[in-house]
């Protein structure tokens, strides 16, 4: 099982693996995998809500991403922001053959609030008031506020995964934040 606790790599120069992935060098092609698996699980967990099916889904991106590496084109975009993207698509797909409401997450668990059983219900009370407020966003909007705020990364990577210009992702993201102020106070009038 992946852990949603890792923390993201930062962006590193996958150039030269990626070069030699496109050339069927599986070793290579494994070691983006370790590299990013923890990202692409975590980004579609936020989508599915689901951790079976984020499992699976984000072995499909890198089945996909295997089987399409040929295809790749290096650009200066990061690897990583080609691999999110089959995850996107992957994630909306399964979810809009679901075509039901799923929630976020089954529970993440942070070990350091065990010992405060009020500060971990309050915590997690939060999180819940969050994570529902997202979910009632409109796809794309949720889609900019996950990879800008949740993976942590910036417009132009975020422009690259979604398909859009930086300068559109600013208003979506714009858009999204109101919408999530609203949703907020919806779930919630004491915020």
């Amino acid at each position: 099982m992946v852990s949603l606790g890792a923390p993201a790599p930062r962006p590193n120069d996958d150039t030269p693996l990626v070069l030699r992935a496109i050339q069927r060098d599986e070793e290579a092609f494994a070691e983006l995998y370790e590299r990013h698996i923890v990202r692409v699980y975590r980004h579609i967990y936020y989508m599915v809500g689901n951790a079976a099916e984020a499992e699976d889904l984000a072995s499909q991106t890198f089945l996909r991403a295997w089987e399409a590496i040929e295809r790749y084109q290096v650009r200066g975009a990061p690897f990583v922001s080609w691999l999110l993207r089959i995850a996107h698509n992957l994630g909306v797909s399964h979810l809009r053959s679901k075509r039901e409401s799923s929630q976020l997450h089954d529970g993440i668990v942070d070990d350091t609030m065990r010992r405060d059983p009020e500060s971990a219900y309050q915590q997690t009370a939060e999180e819940e008031l969050v994570r529902e407020a997202i979910l009632r966003l409109r796809d794309e909007q949720r889609q900019v506020i996950i990879l800008r705020f949740i993976e942590d990364l910036d417009y132009r990577e975020v422009a690259e995964i979604i398909g859009k210009s930086v300068a559109a992702i600013r208003v979506i993201q714009h858009r999204a934040l109101n919408a999530l102020r609203k949703q907020m106070k919806l779930l919630d009038p004491a915020v």
